[in-house]
């Protein structure tokens, strides 16, 4: 038996002596780091975790088990991989990873650094120990990528890119396009990202200082519109015919209503409201007088002012059943409750205005 064999033997034995901590370390250390990630908010594609197995210990010994006195000069024994979405929230779990652990810096490497020319999708490498216990002394590897580094890694493993067979040059070619590509793609993710959560923080400037025709109107908008409690004074008019009560309702079902409308930005909306109030209220009222409805749901001013809305605009039966067709689904009751409307209606002043 040769030296290196017997070296190599030596250091298995170990192993499999210190498997039981090595087991405790990667429930401590990963439970750590999970929990961290999730305090800080850091939205993960994936968080994976192993232990090498004998097999591949005993390979990579094979190969460089000269390097190793110990089994713990392996550093990556016990492994955990953090999968981000963006390139700038792995610097956040870096960052995270710093904070919690103590990083080995001399093993550590940021393989994102790569030579010009070279290619590929790499990630940050940090060796860890625990800050205390008794497990401090185990070294232990954190691997830090995005989702479309993992994906690389994963294509260019099963396709042999790194395998003993040497690649013609339009193949490496290639695989250079392709990383290239790649790698637009994770910043320009990253980018999007940055530019959608300003245009975020402009909509709510706008919304919260009443510059509604500086904002365009999507689902986002209209729910930091919806905030401010824009249906409250109507619904509250209308709540009064009989002293009900209003309870809360889903009011983003009706953005379809308003984008069929045409309307193009908050300042539309608004300028509705305005004008339709008046009008829904007395819908309401032709419709809550003869009954004695305590109890009211928070959409029915923003639905009256719509069903007003299409009356003006000569809608009629056609245009009142559409809007119940979106926002309670098509059902033959919504021919009933147009029709219904429609009757309640044609004694108000604003249908004889038209």
């Amino acid at each position: 038996m040769t030296d290196k064999t017997t070296h190599t033997a030596a250091l298995i034995d170990e192993y499999r002596q210190h498997l039981p901590q090595l087991e405790q370390l990667i429930e401590q250390a990963s439970d750590l780091l999970f929990n961290a990630l999730g305090e800080q908010h850091i939205q993960i594609n994936a968080f994976e975790r192993r232990i090498k197995d004998e097999e591949s210990l005993r390979g990579k010994l094979e190969k460089k088990g000269y390097k190793y006195k110990t089994i713990y000069d392996v550093t990556d024994l016990v492994g955990i991989r953090v999968v981000t979405y963006y390139t700038d929230d792995v610097d956040k779990v870096a960052a995270i990873a710093k904070r919690t652990f103590d990083v080995d810096w001399r093993n550590s490497v940021d393989k994102r650094k790569h030579q010009l020319d070279s290619f590929g999708y790499l990630s940050l490498h940090y060796i860890c120990f625990m800050k205390e216990g008794p497990l401090r002394k185990i070294p232990f590897e954190i691997q830090m990528r995005t989702a479309l580094q993992h994906v690389w890694s994963a294509i260019e493993h099963d396709i042999g890119y790194k395998g003993a067979v040497k690649l013609p040059p339009e193949f490496i070619r290639q695989f250079g396009r392709l990383a290239g590509m790649l790698e637009m793609a994770d910043n320009e993710f990253s980018r999007l990202r940055t530019t959608m959560s300003e245009y975020r923080r402009q909509v709510q400037t706008f919304v919260r200082s009443g510059q509604f025709c500086e904002v365009s109107l999507s689902a986002e908008s209209f729910q930091q519109y919806l905030e401010l409690r824009p249906f409250d004074r109507l619904n509250q008019r209308i709540a009064a015919v009989n002293q009900a009560e209003i309870f809360p309702a889903p009011m983003d079902v009706f953005l379809p209503v308003l984008e069929n409308f045409r309307f193009n930005n908050l300042g539309d909306v608004q300028q509705f409201i305005d004008e339709n109030s008046d009008d829904a209220y007395q819908l309401a009222l032709s419709q809550l007088a003869v009954t004695d409805l305590d109890i009211l749901s928070e959409s029915i001013g923003l639905q009256n002012l719509c069903l007003v809305h299409v009356l003006k605009q000569g809608g009629g039966l056609f245009g009142i059943k559409a809007i119940f067709d979106i926002v309670n689904g098509e059902q033959p009751s919504n021919t009933f409750l147009a029709e219904a409307v429609l009757q309640q209606a044609q004694q108000l002043p604003f249908m004889h205005r038209m």
